[in-house]
């Protein structure tokens, strides 16, 4: 199936070019009824399972991402106290180290947590909105170290990789270990759009799916539901 943007040659029953990411339409057109060639031109919207949601812009995603930077750097915060409680008590109750190098340590770790927090939430606000294509799948067998009491054991492990190439010429990558949930959700060819501050993707056609992923929490929902089960944020379809 060539492209007639690029003319690269995608795999057969693709809707999108894996390539540049421009629709075939004529091709991907042939094998559906005409009927829904027809719906697949339309914008996403509820209930709509062939384009991107306008429920992208529903009030909750914005609350969503107010209340999990308000969570992060609450979080951070108890960390940080913690830390420095507990080397000051450190420093006036041991013999190995005192006051006020304990305290000090305790204060360099505290505002490490609140940095942490503060880089995440920055990350988040600075991410931009980017379309996409599903240009490969990967399956691999890894192995890794891990500790059990004083031991140290090799485990095996299964890494299940979606690589999709990026409107602008990146290459992003969803990887799980030993969870093949994602790696099956998508296709090679399938279109997706990452949304800003949102740490998740959104199909372009879920019409043949039986799930969806939450934009916000990136929780597991029935493609029936209209909101997250978890977070009650709205589900893009």
């Amino acid at each position: 199936m060539f492209c007639p943007q690029c003319g690269a040659d995608s795999v057969k029953n693709v809707k999108f070019c894996t390539e540049c990411g421009s629709a075939l339409l004529q091709e991907a057109a042939q094998t559906l009824p005409n009927n829904t060639a027809a719906v697949e031109e339309q914008p996403g919207g509820q209930g709509n399972l062939i384009g991107y949601s306008e429920r992208i812009k529903d009030p909750a995603f914005a609350r969503y991402q107010r209340n999990s930077a308000a969570w992060s750097f609450s979080f951070a915060a108890i960390l940080a106290l913690a830390a420095i409680i507990g080397f000051y008590i450190y420093g006036e109750t041991s013999s190995e180290m005192e006051n006020p190098e304990a305290l000090y340590i305790g204060l360099g770790i505290g505002g490490m947590f609140v940095a942490i927090a503060f880089f995440q939430t920055i990350g988040r606000s600075r991410s931009i909105t980017w379309d996409g294509v599903v240009t490969d799948k990967k399956i691999q067998k890894e192995r890794r170290q891990e500790r059990s009491g004083d031991q140290q054991r090799w485990v095996r492990y299964t890494r299940y990789t979606v690589v999709i190439k990026t409107d602008y010429g990146k290459t992003y990558e969803v990887i799980a270990d030993d969870d093949d949930t994602y790696y099956n959700y998508y296709k090679i060819g399938d279109k997706v759009r990452h949304h800003k501050g949102l740490n998740s993707l959104e199909k372009y056609d879920k019409s043949g799916d039986s799930i969806i992923f939450c934009n916000a929490c990136s929780s597991l929902n029935d493609i029936n539901d209209d909101r997250c089960h978890r977070c009650f944020c709205p589900l893009l379809k």
